[in-house]
């Protein structure tokens, strides 16, 4: 029996049966790097989405295994990311109280949400939705998110209680508790911010120059933020700092990832639907964006559809392992790619190291203070934050701009989940606007050739009784006046005319409701004493043509070439005269 069915849902059977000791010596060396830059990174997330630090162990253990087995890209990590993680304090924020097994339970019922979601998604195939998610709109959430997520983590920095989920919420809420800032807080908190900074740019030129090789100098600085956790819990532990208002990690479980299951109440669902929903998207195109990036780099392959299947099950089995929902991270992939991950199986050692982690490391972060879990995620989200996306659509395109802007302010102003529905929102309004409004040019015979161009931009052959229209775009239900009343503007204001055609070179597919414009548009000229023809139709489109009277009840022709319509219908003026 032949196992080629199966590859199509198991990516594993297809690497798998080739991996040998090349490979493993490689994915061994990725994973203990990444390994390294997870813990730190594992627990930081945890406390972005208002859960125990040792939630984003478990959320970083099973997920990565799953996708593993499942998922089609070969050097995507997959677990807790800031965006994600701050969608789910936003969305079960509003349904529990952080802190509570009422919140523990929300989250693993809003990752088997998203599960499911991406699940269903990936077996009917509908990994071609992505694509209608502007990528303006998203680098603007994404962007404004960063802002949001450090600013959310400047109060455990300041050792202060501030809460909210709006920038201005967030700002308010800190100035009003600035007053009972902790100095021993605010000293480690900073002190771990710029270290960590200095880490990402200083440490491996640093290094390099005092004759490191370049991979131990890679992995050097890679465990920057252990060496930030490692100073600043001896420093907590060794100063009794804790006993001075310093809030530290405290006791975490030495364990594997238990087994869980998800609340399942009518109530609860209903909340939380539509932000699974938001997280399954937002997590999808960030994965499959990083997925394709680094496929591309070794001219790999990357499945959309089995792409939804791998995080799919990756979030399943962060619900039923204690976890939260996840996605393929950017900087943990770019990181286990440049370490030289060869196969999907560097994500399954990743996962052992990480298991290793929590049955024996628990017990050295219990004086972690939390102050250097959010000078780890300000530092890495910083990184996200890119305003130069606003210049760039600027000078681009003012629509480009108008939703990158709304996006970004939304965000700020309104939440994350506010944010990112109206960054949908806007990128399908930005494609209906577009598309609504194609360009339509009038062409002109360029001489000596049998090329057609725009007469505003060439010099070109025209003739008076013959008008000549090239639609840039598909005709569909919402462009389809818009062509019917250019046509009618046109002609109205050139009695001269005794022909039109339509140059359907870019016209991919006409629907019922463009058909009936362009009978409508035949009936008018007909009355008008005007002749329409179409040319350069495309095979799929006349084939749909020819099963309608469109064709039976057109009063012109249907041309194979532009150049052979021109050359048959220019000149009608005169001989008719």
């Amino acid at each position: 029996m032949t196992l080629r069915p199966l590859q199509r849902y198991l990516p594993v059977l297809d690497w798998g049966r080739g991996y040998g000791r090349s490979a493993l010596t490689s994915d061994l060396i990725a994973a203990a790097i990444v390994t390294i830059m997870l813990i730190p990174q594992s627990l930081a997330y945890a406390l972005l989405a208002g859960l125990p630090p040792e939630t984003g162990l478990y959320a970083s253990i099973a997920p990565i295994v799953l996708y593993a087995v499942f998922g089609t890209s070969r050097a995507l990590a997959v677990g807790p990311v800031a965006v994600v993680s701050l969608m789910t304090a936003a969305a079960i924020g509003d349904v529990a109280e952080a802190g509570t097994a009422g919140y523990a339970a929300a989250a693993l019922t809003l990752a088997a949400l998203s599960g499911g979601m991406l699940l269903l998604m990936g077996v009917f195939r509908l990994g071609f939705l992505a694509n209608f998610l502007s990528h303006p709109v998203i680098a603007g959430f994404i962007t404004a998110s960063g802002v949001l997520i450090a600013a959310s983590q400047l109060r455990h920095i300041l050792g202060i209680e501030a809460h909210g989920h709006t920038l201005p919420e967030i700002l308010l809420s800190l100035a009003a508790h600035l007053p009972q800032a902790n100095l021993a807080t605010l000293a480690i908190g900073v002190a771990a911010t710029g270290f960590l900074f200095w880490v990402r740019k200083g440490l491996k030129p640093l290094l390099r120059s005092l004759g490191l090789g370049p991979r131990l100098a890679d992995i050097a600085a890679r465990a920057g933020p252990v060496a930030a956790v490692a100073a600043t819990t001896a420093a907590v532990w060794l100063g009794g700092l804790d006993a001075s208002g310093v809030a530290i990690v405290g006791e975490v479980p030495q364990a594997l990832p238990p087994l869980t299951v998800p609340a399942a109440t009518p109530e609860l669902i209903r909340a939380l639907a539509i932000p699974a929903l938001l997280i399954s998207v937002i997590g999808f195109v960030e994965s499959i964006s990083v997925a394709q990036t680094l496929a591309a780099k070794k001219r790999q392959r990357i499945d959309p559809d089995q792409e939804l299947i791998g995080l799919g099950a990756a979030n399943l089995g962060a619900a039923l392992t204690g976890g939260f929902p996840v996605t393929g991270g950017f900087s943990r992939s770019v990181v286990n790619y440049d370490a030289g991950a060869e196969t999907p199986a560097a994500g399954a050692f990743t996962a052992a190291g990480l298991a290793i982690a929590a049955l024996a490391l628990t017990p050295l972060i219990h004086y972690l203070p939390k102050a250097t879990l959010a000078a780890t995620i300000i530092v890495a989200v910083l990184s996200l934050v890119d305003f130069s996306i606003l210049r760039r659509a600027w000078g681009y395109s003012k629509a480009d701009f108008s939703a990158v802007a709304a996006t970004i302010l939304l965000t700020l102003g309104f939440g994350v989940e506010a944010g990112v529905s109206a960054g949908v929102i806007l990128s399908v309004a930005l494609f209906l606007y577009k598309t609504s409004r194609p360009h339509i040019a009038e062409v002109g015979l360029v001489p000596g050739t049998q090329h057609f161009r725009n007469i505003n931009r060439h010099k070109v052959l025209t003739d008076p009784g013959l008008l000549t229209i090239r639609i840039d775009e598909s005709l569909y239900f919402a462009n389809a006046r818009y062509l019917e009343d250019f046509l009618l503007d046109r002609i109205v204001a050139d009695p001269a005319l005794r022909d039109v055609v339509l140059m359907c070179s870019a016209v991919n597919e006409i629907d019922m409701s463009a058909l009936e414009s362009l009978e409508a548009i035949n009936a008018r000229l007909a009355d008008m004493g005007l002749t329409l023809h179409l040319s350069e139709v495309k095979g799929p489109v006349m084939d749909r043509l020819q099963r309608t009277h469109f064709l039976d009840a057109l009063t012109g022709k249907v041309f194979l070439s532009q150049y052979d319509a021109y050359r048959r219908l220019a000149g009608r003026v005169r001989a008719a005269e």
